[in-house]
């Protein structure tokens, strides 16, 4: 029989829910169903069905994205997953197809994700627009270079206070960094400061650190500790599950804390800002043993929504040929610059849509693609010239894993 894609009914969504778990191998408790279920709007989450029974799901969250210059909706692409017994059948093109579809009748101009596998979405538009750091540091010989010496002071509180007390420093921070998404403050309570049991992964409960400067918090730690004892010494093991600062100052202090945790010998972070200014504020980097992974993928959806929501660094314009084999209105010559517009003039550079989208929230640039072979330069000095209409202050991160 025919594979149906659509919406489930309200009844329906939990066994759609145990499908889409299946794929990944896993089975949620009703407790993190009920949570992405408050979470997840109905009529945002799909499933695939072979003679009425869930083979497959995808959802997407309505998320507010940062990006260069401003802010735009980004649809949060989550949940995707085919049973085993489904694989090779088309369904997952299927899904992206249907998605993309509704993403684009929603007025939501670009796709954002994370992939489980990153051979995957590259075959339906999605570049990598996000580098992600990670974290495996030793706590011994930790030192800041030229250390001022302590500021400030840090408060463990609860989860009710940090509800309350680390949104408003987030939401300072999030206008700066590209790749920040907004939050809610459901997705405080039932994400980012929730701390179900299964979730811990043998460590213990999620502490929750606030920075003061001034009287004012100026940042905040969220970590776990995973005791360990060895030859009756302690080998504990922190992991940080967020640490976010408005300022340098902030963010030395903020991991001089976590550095300075007794009985750990060990911090790790998932996700670590590529472009924090820890590496180059401690004595000795190569200690922090940071390693580089894709992070963010981004997908345009309507390609001149985009462009023009994003800022640019100079009174320049270059035409792009851009070429999009799934979503075919994004395809053609744009004038990008001062004005944002189809044109017919002779293009100057010509590069897959997947590829812009690597440049857009500035994680490489046109030089770095033509390095790659990603792009074609059709007129002396165009590579330069879009590098520098492209330029970013910093470059972007997420932190959020959906």
């Amino acid at each position: 029989m025919a594979i149906e894609i659509r919406n489930p009914s309200d009844e329906e969504l939990p066994d759609a829910m145990r499908a889409g778990e299946a794929a990944f191998g896993a089975e949620h408790k009703d407790e993190e169903r009920e949570r992405h279920r408050k979470m997840l709007p109905l009529d945002r989450f799909l499933a695939a069905y072979d003679d009425g029974r869930p083979v497959g799901t995808t959802a997407s969250f309505p998320f507010e994205l940062t990006i260069p210059g401003g802010v735009v909706r980004a649809a949060g692409v989550t949940w995707v997953g085919v049973l085993p017994s489904h694989r090779r059948r088309g369904i997952l093109r299927g899904f992206m197809r249907e998605q993309l579809e509704d993403i684009r009748s929603r007025g939501e101009p670009l796709a954002i994700l994370w992939a489980s596998e990153t051979g995957i979405y590259g075959r339906f538009g999605y570049g990598l627009a996000a580098l992600n750091g990670m974290l495996d540091a030793r706590t011994d010989r930790f030192a800041f270079r030229d250390d001022p010496g302590r500021a400030g002071t840090i408060k463990l509180v609860s989860r009710d206070e940090a509800l309350e007390l680390f949104p408003p420093v987030y939401d300072r921070i999030r206008l700066e960094i590209p790749g920040l998404v907004a939050r809610s403050r459901d997705w405080w309570t039932e994400y980012k400061l929730a701390d179900p049991e299964d979730w811990r992964d043998g460590a213990g409960p999620k502490f929750y650190a606030a920075l003061e400067l001034d009287g004012s918090v100026e940042g905040f730690a969220l970590y776990r500790i995973k005791e360990d004892w060895r030859h009756a010494l302690p080998q504990s093991q922190l992991r940080v599950l967020e640490a976010l600062a408005t300022s340098p100052t902030a963010t030395r202090e903020v991991w001089r804390f976590l550095f300075g945790i007794d009985l750990v010998t060990k911090v790790e972070q998932e996700h670590f800002d590529p472009s924090s200014p820890l590496f180059l504020m401690v004595e000795d980097p190569r200690r922090l043993h940071l390693q580089l992974y894709d992070g963010l993928w981004l997908r345009f959806v309507d390609l001149e929504a985009s462009l023009r929501a994003r800022s640019y660094a100079t009174d320049d314009s270059i035409v792009l040929d851009v070429r999009d084999q799934i979503c075919a209105w994004n395809e053609g010559r744009w004038r990008v610059g001062p004005s944002i517009e189809r044109t017919g003039d002779a293009p100057e550079l010509e590069l897959d849509v997947r590829d812009l989208a690597s440049v857009y929230l500035g994680a490489f640039d046109f030089h770095w693609l033509a390095r790659a072979q990603r792009v074609r330069e059709l007129r002396s000095g165009a590579l330069e010239r879009a590098t520098l209409l492209f330029r970013t202050s910093r470059p972007p991160f997420c932190p959020e894993d959906f």
